[in-house]
């Protein structure tokens, strides 16, 4: 799966990992995390994120 990292602090969402500590189960593709998802480290919203190169 895709792995998107934040375009403002540079965090990497792996679906591998998911975002457990918000809501986010490992497995999870970052397509069907909810759209009021925030990036863990600095809060940027969701669209603020681009695939990983």
């Amino acid at each position: 799966m895709q792995k998107y990292v934040c375009d403002v602090c540079g965090y990497v969402y792996d679906p591998a990992e998911g975002d457990p500590d918000d809501g986010v189960e490992p497995g999870t593709a970052f397509e069907d995390i909810p759209n009021d998802w925030v990036c863990p480290v600095c809060g940027a919203a969701k669209q603020d994120f681009s695939p990983a190169t």
